[in-house]
């Protein structure tokens, strides 16, 4: 496979699993503020298929493909910006993890926190996103 298109890939794989985690952090917020049974039924149902359809596969595919691209140009390993960038990665990951526990917790009514918590939540991987863009385009060392 060429570079540019595991690139390409990989670059999909990322906004996919980016729109998923956003979306999910914003359907937990929603699904935490929600009174009726039904309409919380309904939250789980989304929620869990977005999680197992596209925000996880994404995540991996991510990985797969940005593996992909290290193991075809290794020279990226000796940039800190890349261990910048692979650290937010890391961090996204977990986010991404945490978020699958608190959707388990709340589908449960185990979740004891209210939507502030899934509000502030859902800011963390748009704050990682934007720090992984500027390492990857400005390089800043």
């Amino acid at each position: 496979m060429s570079y540019l298109l595991v690139k390409s890939l990989h670059l999909i794989s990322v906004i996919s699993w980016m729109a998923g985690i956003l979306y999910l952090y914003r359907l937990l917020v929603y699904h935490a503020d929600e009174t009726e049974e039904l309409v919380k039924s309904r939250f789980r149902i989304m929620e869990l298929r977005l999680y197992k359809y596209i925000t996880f596969p994404a995540m991996v595919a991510s990985f797969v493909f940005g593996i992909m691209m290290l193991v075809m140009n290794p020279l990226l390993l000796q940039f800190g910006w890349m261990h910048a960038k692979l650290g937010c990665v890391v961090l996204l990951a977990a986010v991404t993890f945490y978020a699958d526990f608190a959707r388990r917790r709340l589908a449960d009514g185990a979740w004891k926190h209210g939507s502030k918590v899934f509000r502030f939540l859902n800011e963390v991987p748009t704050l990682l996103m934007i720090a992984i863009v500027i390492f990857v385009i400005m390089r800043p060392f």
